[in-house]
């Protein structure tokens, strides 16, 4: 339903959001769509994009070279440094026998070598592996095993949680650590340094020209591992086209804003003053590798990264870099809001704070409207197999439907199938969303079964639950899925009640969402335990820290006095247990 605060301005909309694709998307168009056949299906696609990040690359190198790309701490990158240092990494790897369609793991915190070594692998055709800094060392060695990986970079923290796997991932073949002061532990080990310099240094390297490659817009580019609601992760195999598709959905919703006001999108000047984000979300994340990094250099704009989130560091680089787009999932916009030190600084130049990944509450959008009054919220929806950005939400149409996630972007689809994906609901009613767009992958690494049950006819089954309304605007009311998401970060349930099943005194087990202002939700148990057995929430917890990553721990841990309540079927009956948690922290 529309917002009955919001006070619209005159005249608006002037077109429908129908109305207003139709005229972004027509022929000469800048953000023209055209239909072509993928994986023999014929799909509306976005006929100015560039085919490959080989293309990105050069064009970005031709046209904003002398630009800075990347601000880290004391480390800065031109656009023409950032173009040397992955072309180096590319005949690197080459030099060691990478070829096209071979695995390349990427597991690093956010630093300026990460974009450098995304796009030297890519541009020599290999597929791009970033694996999830946040997992254990057990977790990486599996994203390690199951994609067959032949090289792999990373940082030193990871070297440390990953030291004693290497000998259990049979492909890998070379390891390079950025930022290693020890000496390393094992002959496939090297410095990237020694291929590199540092990054104030990558000017020096030399001019070479890009590895002589054929790429394709569909050729195999990426895998994300996504997180499901049984067994292990799933790798997402990801094309060169569903990636860059995100360059195209964020100009075309920007502009989309414009038409509904009736006002004319403005045209792009090489004159017009660079704008810089604040990349406050992981690199390996579909949001920070599709929707952040690829489409702010295709802009020629500015990356400011940060060693880890903090609030009040964030203002000062805000103030300090004239920073205009800021945002991520909502606990770092609520953060923004609510500090106590924020009329320290001068934060004038936010342009932007937008967010997805993790449910939002509604007068977040009032909230950041008011405290920042030259920004315009954002949401939207998206997934790994989607590659990131597929619905958004901004502007005015935000302040109207502070709780949807906005229509799907110009060239994609959404609708709404009953639950057995049998027959399409109209308007208003909740069901399935499927999506469908040139930005969805190929399907799930070497899982053929699961690729077969998500992937249809050019549509992935989300697995959320969610409505349409009749002007398109999609609204996400749970997830059909037995996941939750804390900021931004997937957890699925059946992989943490496992582990709470190994715990020797317990009986019962469930993983459900504990509701919490910034973070959207955090993961809380519900056990029962064996008769006669004891343990502690304290000793529950350490349990599963010794088994998953941080994020997936549960912060609390209620004991049920019998067993956990279930339905005819058998499966237990999530609803009643998230009442225990049901008052916000």
């Amino acid at each position: 339903m529309p917002n009955p605060n919001f006070t619209p301005p005159p005249g608006w909309p002037a077109l429908s959001i129908a109305e207003a694709h139709t005229k972004l998307t027509a022929p000469g168009a800048p953000f023209e769509t055209e239909t072509v056949t993928i994986r023999g299906i014929p799909t509306r696609a976005w006929k100015n994009l560039p085919p490959t990040l080989r293309e990105l690359l050069a064009a970005a190198r031709a046209a904003h070279g002398h630009k800075e790309f990347l601000v880290y701490e004391n480390d800065r990158a031109t656009y023409e440094a950032f173009y040397r240092a992955a072309v180096a990494v590319a005949n690197e790897l080459a030099r060691h026998g990478v070829k096209k369609g071979d695995r390349v793991a990427l597991i690093m915190r956010n630093l300026p070598e990460w974009p450098a070594i995304f796009y030297g692998a890519e541009i020599l055709g290999a597929i791009v592996t970033p694996l999830n800094a946040w997992w254990t060392g057990p977790e990486l060695e599996y994203g390690l095993v199951d994609s067959g990986t032949k090289v792999a970079f990373m940082d030193a923290e990871r070297l440390e949680r990953l030291g004693e796997h290497l000998v259990n991932c049979p492909d890998l073949k070379r390891v390079y650590v950025s930022r290693y002061s020890d000496e390393v532990p094992s002959p496939i080990v090297h410095r990237l340094e020694d291929v590199l310099g540092n990054v104030n240094d990558w000017m020096k390297l030399p001019d070479a020209s890009l590895p002589d490659v054929q790429l394709g817009p569909d050729d195999d580019a990426t895998i994300l591992y996504t997180s499901g609601t049984t067994g292990k992760p799933k790798g997402a195999l990801g094309t060169h086209r569903n990636m860059l598709s995100n360059i195209m959905a964020a100009g075309s919703v920007a502009a989309r804003n414009f038409l509904r006001r009736g006002e004319t999108p403005p045209v792009a000047n090489p004159d017009d003053p660079q704008r810089t984000t604040l990349l406050s979300v992981p690199f390996f994340h579909a949001t920070g590798c599709f929707a952040v990094m690829n489409p702010t250099i295709a802009g020629g704009a500015k990356i400011v990264l940060m060693r880890k989130w903090e609030p009040e560091l964030a203002m000062q680089l805000i103030e300090r870099e004239k920073i205009n787009s800021a945002g991520g999932v909502p606990t770092i916009a609520w953060q923004l809001i609510e500090h106590p030190n924020r009329h320290k600084y001068d934060l004038s130049s936010l342009e932007s704070v937008a967010y997805g990944g993790a449910p939002s509450a509604p007068e977040l959008v009032k909230k950041i409207t008011t405290t920042f009054p030259k920004s315009a919220a954002g949401n939207g929806w998206g997934m790994t197999e989607t590659s990131a950005t597929h619905t958004s939400n901004s502007a005015e149409d935000y302040q109207n439907r502070p709780d949807s996630c906005g229509p799907a972007v110009a060239a994609c689809d959404i609708k709404i199938m009953d639950i057995e994906g049998k027959k399409e609901l109209p308007p208003g009613e909740v069901g399935e969303l499927w999506a469908r767009g040139p930005n969805i992958v190929k399907g799930y690494w070497n899982k053929p079964d699961a690729t077969a049950a998500t992937f249809i006819d050019g549509w992935v089954r989300t697995g959320d639950l969610a409505r349409i309304d009749e002007e398109g605007f999609c609204y996400i009311i749970d997830r059909a899925k037995d996941m939750l998401i804390r900021g931004g970060e997937n957890i699925y349930c059946v992989e943490v009640e496992n582990v709470l099943y190994e715990h020797p005194a317990v009986m019962d087990a469930a993983l459900v969402p504990v509701p919490h202002k910034t973070l959207g939700e955090e993961p809380g148990a519900v056990v029962h335990l064996k008769a006669g057995m004891h343990t502690t929430e304290d000793e529950l917890r350490q349990f599963v820290a010794g088994k998953l990553a941080a994020f997936k721990v549960p912060v609390k841990v209620v004991f049920w006095p019998e067993t956990l309540p279930r339905n005819a079927n058998g499966k237990i009956l999530k609803t009643e247990l998230k009442k225990i948690f049901a008052a916000p922290q």
